[in-house]
């Protein structure tokens, strides 16, 4: 299936693996790749030399191009634009929207970029930069979310804007991307349908937990780091939603201390990295140390397999999935659902 996305990136399918951190790394990558979809390296949570060591390590396991999610605003962003340059990384995808400075930065070292949007107005700001794609997700969305769902989103996008769209929130078979390609789209991502892979190196107990939620099973928070956030609901979830400022003030102190042991950053460090966060929006110090050491709290569960202290970023699409295939399994069935869709809808009556 050949559609703009797939000449754009150069992969055999127009479906790409987003970026999770702790989730997308060289063994999710290489196999998403590697089976004709588009794998995205979650490189917020690696050191410099963590992602060169990624990225080589990749190219060791298969030729088929991939890309790399930068966080726009990471001190060291341009650095991590100049590696990715210097690798040959086929694409920077960005949840946060990146400056004009990055996108050219990427655009000279022949390195595409894609935006992830929550509005359309987005969508149109980062085209007028020059962005080559832009990746649209709904509210059904895990991780950071917007309100308005995917449905409504996305064939707003699509008429504003004339490059390669891609879909996502809510998919994970191949209705949903005769779906999407139907609203205009160039092709689908999917983030929570790939963790539940048996590539995924998340930890079986923690997938138990999102093969056992529902579809009414997460829950859109501020408590974790003071934006909307999409994640699996559970007792420490609940918890963090019912907590009084203060006892938010203290657990998130709590959390703070133990990521700064983990991580070997410094107290000033820590805040510097809490105050980044914080810039542009209106956040507590408790929000503010929550977003510091929110990076502990996924790996508490995505590393560390204990899914009762930490957060699960998850879509509501959880709650339709109920097995662990290979990324090659998945890809192969997601086309061939999408051939019979087709079929089926292009068939004389």
């Amino acid at each position: 299936m050949k559609t703009r996305l797939t000449e754009l990136l150069g992969c055999r399918h127009p479906i790409v693996q987003t970026g999770m951190g702790y989730v997308a790394g060289t063994r999710l990558v290489a196999a998403t790749s590697a089976a004709g979809g588009f794998g995205i390296v979650a490189s917020a949570t690696m050191t410099l030399t963590q992602l060169r060591d990624t990225l080589r390590e990749i190219r060791s396991r298969t030729d088929a191009p991939f890309g790399v999610n930068v966080r726009a605003d990471a001190p060291d962003a341009a650095e991590r634009i100049d590696l990715l340059i210097a690798e040959g990384v086929r694409l920077a995808s960005f949840a946060l929207a990146p400056n004009r400075d990055l996108i050219r930065r990427c655009t000279d070292g022949g390195v595409l970029t894609m935006p992830s949007v929550g509005a359309r107005r987005h969508a149109e700001k980062v085209a007028a930069w020059g962005v080559d794609a832009v990746l649209v997700q709904g509210g059904e969305g895990g991780g950071h979310t917007g309100a308005v769902p995917t449905t409504l989103l996305l064939p707003q996008v699509v008429d504003a804007v004339d490059i390669p769209v891609v879909a996502a929130g809510g998919f994970f078979d191949g209705r949903g991307l005769i779906a999407a390609l139907a609203y205009g789209a160039a092709g689908i991502a999917m983030g929570t349908r790939f963790l539940l892979t048996s590539d995924s190196p998340v930890a079986v107990e923690v997938k138990r937990h999102y093969l056992a939620a529902t579809v009414t099973g997460t829950v859109v928070t501020t408590r974790i780091d003071g934006v909307p956030h999409r994640v699996l609901r559970t007792p420490f979830v609940d918890g963090l939603e019912r907590s009084s400022p203060v006892i938010q003030l203290i657990r998130s102190a709590r959390h703070a201390a133990a990521f700064r042991r983990e991580s070997g950053l410094s107290w000033p460090a820590l805040l510097r990295s809490g105050q980044a966060a914080r810039h542009g929006r209106d956040l507590s110090w408790a929000q503010t140390l929550m977003a510091a050491n929110t990076p502990a709290l996924l790996r508490t569960s995505m590393v560390d397999g204990r899914p009762s202290s930490g957060v699960m970023s998850a879509g509501q699409v959880t709650g339709l999935i109920d097995d662990l295939p290979s990324c090659a399994e998945l890809i192969d069935r997601i086309m061939k659902e999408a051939d019979e869709r087709l079929t089926a809808l292009t068939a004389t009556r």
